[in-house]
């Protein structure tokens, strides 16, 4: 099996033990690991892939930490670098009764933003390889420049490079900036994941349909566009493929999109897809691929944290079988 590598954030998430209420009248939290980056490797690693994390941490207890639990999820962590230079970064979480959330970021700069260019190695990558990454870290830094050499270097090598813009926007100096550096990088990337609420204000387009066309520059092939509770759709230049979404009893919503992105490089990796086989692998296997990504994105927000409720393969094929029964009418105990 080739490794999925993902570039950029590992942080702290202080998730409240109080829901419901503003962030400001949350009287305690509970620490998890978290950045999406992270959490898309540790769902793919939970799933039984080969994933790992290139980033940096603080020399700190909150970064030995995250170190620690991606260990434990069987993340490759050696790419991780530690520095003095600043501290690991932090994100505060307020959610609202319905799981949804809002951010505070402590991160001026924090110890993944300093990352080096020099620290990325063309060796690393392969042909059939992924490389994942978000716009969180590519805000000005050292550590968007070290994004372009990681971009380069896949390319070279025939790496499927797969992007979730993941928008924060407290995070930029603008709303301008934010987007104008998402559309520098897009077309780089094979594979775009999109949510409903990212769409327009990323392309400036209204009609869905033509605000997904518009994102097929460059070298993107493949386009998911995400809707919550209500599904997906996979996008081809010619064509689209949807599913519906999920019940379940939603905790937390932090991480689910990035577990949904993770199911489906997963997916792309157990079956060693190669860029040229890209387009047609996603058609023949599109109904699969988001089925599982589905439930592994709705399992994911069943507990606090994005880490806590990754879901095991195991968990999301008999969540599908039991699916598949329902539809069949058959509710026997065999």
């Amino acid at each position: 099996m080739k490794t999925l590598y993902t570039i950029g954030e590992v942080l702290i998430d202080f998730i409240p033990q109080q829901q419901g209420m503003l962030l400001k009248d949350v009287a305690s939290f509970e620490k998890m690991a978290g950045g999406a980056p992270a959490n898309v490797a540790a769902t793919v690693a939970k799933l039984g892939g080969n994933a790992s994390l290139i980033s940096q941490v603080g020399a700190d207890a909150f970064g030995r930490f995250l170190i620690e639990v991606l260990q434990q999820l069987k993340v490759n962590t050696n790419l991780i670098k530690i520095t003095k230079e600043a501290n690991t970064a932090l994100a505060f979480v307020s959610l609202t009764n319905d799981g949804e959330r809002d951010f505070s970021f402590y991160r001026n700069p924090s110890a993944d933003l300093l990352y080096k260019e020099d620290y990325i190695k063309s060796e690393w990558f392969t042909p059939g390889d992924l490389l994942h990454f978000c716009s969180v870290d590519l805000v000005e830094s050292p550590m968007k420049e070290a994004h372009k050499k990681a971009i380069s270097f896949a390319r070279e090598h025939g790496t499927l490079i797969s992007f979730d813009p993941n928008v924060r926007l407290p995070l930029w100096e603008s709303k301008a900036n934010c987007r104008e550096t998402i559309l520098k990088f897009l077309p780089s990337t094979d594979i775009v994941k999109i949510s409903d609420e990212e769409l327009a204000f990323i392309t400036g387009i209204d009609e869905v349909e033509t605000a997904i066309a518009s994102l097929f520059i460059g070298h993107v092939k493949v386009v998911i566009y995400t809707k919550g509770a209500s599904g997906a759709t996979l996008f081809t230049k010619d064509a689209s493929f949807s599913v519906p979404g999920c019940d379940v009893n939603v905790q937390d919503t932090t991480g689910a999109g990035d577990a949904f992105i993770g199911a489906i490089l997963y997916k792309l990796l157990i079956s060693n897809v190669e860029l040229n086989e890209l387009v047609n692998y996603c058609i023949q296997s599109a109904d699969e691929l988001l089925t599982f990504a589905n439930q592994c994105g709705a399992l994911t927000t069943t507990k606090k944290g994005a880490f806590a409720a990754l879901p095991t393969l195991e968990d999301i094929q008999k969540r599908i079988i039991n699916k598949n029964r329902v539809k069949r009418g058959d509710f026997s105990d065999s």
